[in-house]
């Protein structure tokens, strides 16, 4: 049963317009209340995370979804910096991309994403993926600072 009190912050990390608009979708088909900013490339991610630049107002994440493959900077990499920073470390992670290859899915768990998870081209399982992966991290799972 959903708790309807609880709201977090997700920040997602995603340069594909496509996807962008049905993961904002599948937030208002599932009357998901939290709150989705999102950037379009790995740099402005990391500024996003730091509050630097335009950003610097951002609220900080409870939650990243963040695509490996993307302009400026990859996922795999912002992944890194990301872990790698004291600040930021403790937020957790959920690698959603395309990418189905064994050597993303390895190093994104060495690099210490929380999950990975392969995006399903169906819009309705994409819809229901995105939906789960809120559930799990909303309901299930307690936050740092939560």
């Amino acid at each position: 049963m959903p708790n309807s009190t609880k709201i977090i912050d997700v920040l997602l990390v995603e340069d594909d317009p496509g996807d962008v608009l049905m993961t904002r979708e599948a937030f208002e088909d599932n009357k998901l209340r939290n709150r989705l900013s999102v950037v379009s490339d790995g740099v402005s991610a990391l500024e996003f995370l730091r509050k630097e630049g335009e950003h610097v107002d951002a609220p900080t994440p409870d939650l990243v979804l963040l695509d490996l493959n993307l302009p400026r900077m990859d996922g795999r990499e912002v992944l890194q910096a990301l872990k790698a920073d004291a600040n930021l470390r403790s937020i957790p992670v959920v690698v959603l991309t395309t990418s189905e290859s064994e050597e993303d899915v390895v190093r994104s768990y060495s690099l210490h994403a929380n999950a990975y998870v392969t995006k399903p081209v169906d819009f309705d399982r994409f819809i229901e993926v995105v939906r789960q992966i809120d559930e799990f991290f909303v309901e299930v799972v307690r936050l740092p600072g939560r």
